[in-house]
């Protein structure tokens, strides 16, 4: 099957579509017993050279004993803390100018995921190619890897921009009426690194290529969700990963986020309507981001929450005495007439800094199935 739609009058984009053939032989990734699905993301570790390569804006006392290893024990302290369903990495995973070898900066940067024997996935930001590898032969290097659920592209579609663009789908409580159905959908994409059309300047974009695969990965899990048996009323949720923040997120101010903006918002110079995409799928509750270390909010515009991470990495840029930060996504199933687990209720978030302590801050609801007013807060994330 192929379709072809005409951009700005003149150019023709034609994107074929492939049956897919082996996805099920994968491992599904569902919820389990305890009907909850939990997600951590990490945001820009900018890893480097490991123990040689020295923090950016610590404290002075921290600045000696600093390095890419620290980044390693807070993934580490992160994954023993949360005990994630799956680990989410979302961009400018190694700082290429200061990677010496890509692959074994890779290696090393993923290597807490790698070893806890939990799924992890990865997108690309606009650092990961700057060292000895191209985006491509990143993400080839990427998918490679033990215990990753990442890819390079849908084999559904022949020809798309960028490189990392995929779908993830979370199956029900195995033995309930929602075994096989995907009621949690995650989306990645790849949204570039600069701006490759020269009157245009700034980082990429999200290209209508991504934006038609997206719409049509979609509508194809819409169908399959409200279909029988246990046929719904509506799509399952969505949730939405890539690293440059949307221009939307320039939307809020104090009035109406949880979290801090401390910095400008560092998106493509020209909108690509990918948010407007995502409001008329009609399944996509969250999207989260990074690029922007400084700023770790979430804002909901029109029905989509707009999040970021924070800042994780040491070798990234960041703010002394500010601590490192990473966000935990959790969805929560329903309780069915019968006593057994349903579809999703709803989507909670925090974030946890990496001082003593691993503080919980900034604990919210971003969707619930039920609410129809403002959402709640709360002072401890987790409970």
């Amino acid at each position: 099957m192929e379709g072809c739609w005409k951009l700005m009058g003149v150019a023709v984009l034609c994107i074929y579509w492939l049956p897919i053939w082996g996805f099920a032989a994968e491992q599904q990734l569902r919820f389990g017993k305890s009907g909850e699905f939990k997600i951590l993301q990490v945001a820009d570790m900018h890893y480097a050279d490991g123990k040689t390569t020295p923090c950016e804006d610590v404290l002075p006392r921290q600045v000696a004993s600093c390095s890419d290893l620290n980044t390693t024990a807070f993934v580490r302290r992160m994954i023993l803390a949360e005990k994630p369903h799956l680990i989410v990495f979302t961009g400018d995973n190694i700082f290429g100018f200061d990677a010496t070898d890509a692959a074994k900066s890779l290696n090393a940067a993923f290597a807490p995921a790698i070893s806890s024997n939990i799924p992890w996935a990865a997108i690309l930001g606009n650092h990961d190619q700057e060292s000895t590898l191209s985006r491509e032969g990143v993400m080839k290097h990427i998918v490679g890897l033990k215990n990753t659920v990442s890819r390079v592209n849908p084999v559904e579609a022949h020809i798309i921009d960028g490189f990392g663009n995929y779908n993830i789908e979370v199956g029900g409580v195995e033995g309930s009426g929602f075994e096989n159905k995907s009621v949690l959908n995650l989306y990645f994409l790849d949204s570039g690194d600069y701006s490759t059309v020269s009157s245009i300047p700034g980082y990429g974009w999200i290209k209508p290529s991504q934006q038609l695969w997206f719409e049509r990965t979609s509508a194809k899990l819409r169908r399959a969700y409200m279909d029988k048996p246990e046929a719904q009323k509506g799509p399952a949720p969505g949730l939405v990963y890539f690293h440059i923040p949307l221009p939307e997120s320039a939307s809020f101010d104090s009035t109406n986020f949880t979290g801090v903006k401390q910095e400008g918002i560092s998106s493509a110079s020209v909108n690509s309507g990918f948010f407007t995409t995502m409001v008329a799928a009609g399944d996509i509750k969250a999207a989260f981001t990074g690029h922007d270390h400084l700023n770790d909010f979430c804002g909901k515009l029109n029905t989509i929450q707009l999040c970021y991470a924070g800042g994780f990495g040491y070798h990234a840029y960041g703010k002394a005495g500010w601590s490192r930060r990473a966000r935990v996504v959790v969805a929560n199933l329903e309780k069915t007439e019968k006593g057994g687990w349903g579809a999703v209720k709803s989507i909670k978030t925090w974030k946890r800094l990496d001082d003593q302590h691993l503080t919980a801050i900034d604990g919210q609801v971003l969707w619930s199935k039920s609410s129809t007013g403002p959402r709640r807060k709360k002072q401890i994330g987790g409970t």
